[in-house]
C-alpha cells in the first residue's frame, strides 16, 4: 500500500497510521510532499515503514525507470493522509506538478483520502467542487471529523479521521469482501476498569487497560455483529463501527448495562471494582490531627452475575473475565459456576506477566457443558488475536445452536 502524506498539521498522525497499517500486516510505502516535510521527516516515516520514503519526481535514483508510474501501479491501494485542501484541489484539476499528484494521476488503483484542513476550508465552495469531482471519479473518503483544531479557539469539521478509522478502512479495501458471519446478531460488550469515587478528587480503581474488551468490540464488528460497548475510563480511541458508552463507576456500567439489553450475546471484559466506598465524601477529604480518616467499603453489584441470571431476556451466550493471580483455572472455575454464566476468559494477571496494560495475553477459556467444564488453553497472542479467536469460537457455536 502507498501512503501519501500531505502537508498539514495532521501530518503527525499519519506516523502512528503507519503503525496501525502494519499492525495489520499491511506493508506501507510512504511518499511525502514538500510541504509535508515542514511537519514531519521522511527519515521518521521511512523508519517507522521500514523502507525508503520518496519525495523527488526527479530523484535520479527512483526515476529512471519512471518510478513515479512504478510507485502509481505497484500498490494495491493510495492512501491519501491527510489529504490537504491544495492537494484535494489539484488531484481534481489533474494536476501532476510533484511525486505526489503525479502518482495519484498515473495510478489505475483504488485511492482513499483522508482529508484534513480547516473547518471554513472544508466548508468553502471551491474545496465542496473538489470533492465532488474527486467523488464522481471515484476516489473514496474517510472523514473529516468534528471537533478542535489545532488553531486557537478554533472548532467543527475539519480534523483528520483518527488513524485507527483510517487503518480499518484501508484494510476493508484491501482484503477481499469477507464473510459478516453475526451479521444480525446484537452483541454487548463491557471493557476497562471502573472508578469508585472517595470524595471529588479522589477514586478506587485497577490497572485495566480496556485493550482486551475494545479488541473484541473491533472484531465483533468486523464480523458484522450490531456491538455496543460499555467502557469505564480508558485512553484508547473508541473502536470503529462500535456504539460507545462511557461509565465510569460500576452503578454506571450496569445501569448502562441493562438499558442496553435485550442482546443475542455479552462479554463482560471490564474489571469492575468490587468495593466502593459507604460514603462518598461530598468534599475533599483533608488530613487532620485524629488520623487517618475511617473508609468503610461496600460491595458493588455484580454485572456478570446480574445479567448471567436473569430469567426473560438472559442473553443466549453470557461470557465474563476472570482476571486472577493465583490458582488460575481452579478460581475461574469456580468462578464459572458462581456467577451462572456460559464461559470464562481466565487469565493471569500477575505483575510479572505484563497482562494488565500490556499488549500481549494468555488466557484458558473454560466452558460449561450441563455440569461439566472443559479447558482450552491457547498460547500467547497478542490481544487483537484472542478477541478473534474468541469471536470464531463464538462463530463456531452460536452456529451450532437453534434460532
Amino acid at each position: 500500500m502507498t501512503l501519501i502524506i500531505g502537508g498539514g498539521i495532521a501530518a503527525y498522525k499519519s506516523l502512528d497510521l503507519i503503525r496501525r497499517l502494519k499492525d495489520r500486516g499491511i506493508h506501507v510505502r510512504c511518499v511525502m510532499t514538500r510541504a509535508a516535510q515542514q511537519f514531519v521527516t521522511p527519515l521518521t516515516a521511512g523508519a517507522l515503514a521500514d523502507e525508503r520514503c520518496y519525495t523527488d519526481l526527479f530523484d535520479a535514483q527512483s526515476e529512471f525507470d519512471a518510478g513515479h508510474i512504478r510507485l502509481a501501479r505497484d500498490t494495491d491501494l493510495i492512501v491519501v493522509a491527510p489529504a490537504t485542501a491544495d492537494l484535494m484541489a489539484k488531484m481534481a484539476q489533474g494536476h501532476a506538478d510533484d511525486l505526489a499528484t503525479a502518482i495519484l494521476l498515473a495510478t489505475n488503483r483504488p485511492v482513499l483520502m483522508a482529508p484534513a484542513m480547516n473547518p471554513l476550508m472544508w466548508a468553502n465552495a471551491a474545496t465542496k467542487r473538489n470533492v465532488a469531482q474527486l467523488a464522481r471519479d471515484g476516489i473514496r473518503f474517510i472523514g473529516p471529523n468534528s471537533g478542535e483544531m489545532a488553531e486557537a479557539n478554533e472548532a467543527g469539521i475539519g480534523r483528520m479521521s483518527e488513524p485507527l478509522e483510517i487503518a480499518a478502512a484501508a484494510d476493508a479495501l484491501l482484503r477481499p469482501p469477507q464473510a459478516r458471519p453475526l451479521t444480525g446478531k446484537k452483541i454487548l460488550i463491557t471493557a476497562g476498569p471502573t472508578h469508585e469515587p472517595i470524595d471529588p478528587v479522589r477514586y478506587i480503581a485497577n490497572r485495566s487497560s480496556g485493550k482486551q474488551g475494545f479488541a473484541i468490540a473491533a472484531s465483533a464488528a468486523e464480523a458484522g455483529a450490531d456491538v455496543t460497548l460499555i467502557s469505564g475510563p480508558v485512553d484508547l480511541d473508541d473502536p470503529p463501527g462500535v456504539q460507545m458508552i462511557h461509565v465510569e463507576s460500576a452503578r454506571d456500567m450496569l445501569a448502562q448495562v441493562e438499558a442496553a439489553l435485550p442482546a443475542d450475546i455479552a462479554i463482560f471484559a471490564a474489571a469492575v471494582a468490587d468495593w466502593r466506598v459507604a460514603h462518598a465524601g461530598d468534599q475533599k477529604i483533608k488530613k487532620t490531627a485524629t488520623g487517618i480518616p475511617p473508609l468503610a467499603l461496600i460491595e458493588n453489584p455484580d454485572i456478570l452475575a446480574t445479567v448471567a441470571k436473569r430469567r426473560h431476556d438472559r442473553p443466549k451466550l453470557v461470557i465474563g473475565f476472570a482476571a486472577e493471580t493465583e490458582n488460575l483455572i481452579v478460581n475461574a472455575t469456580l468462578k464459572l459456576a458462581r456467577k451462572g454464566c456460559d464461559w470464562i476468559v481466565a487469565n493471569d494477571v500477575s505483575p510479572a506477566t505484563g497482562v494488565m496494560g500490556g499488549d500481549r495475553n494468555t488466557v484458558h477459556l473454560i466452558t460449561r457443558m450441563g455440569k461439566q467444564t472443559h479447558v482450552d488453553s491457547w498460547p500467547v497472542m497478542t490481544k487483537e488475536e484472542v478477541a478473534d479467536a474468541l469471536v470464531a469460537k463464538i462463530v463456531s457455536t452460536i452456529g451450532q445452536q437453534p434460532a
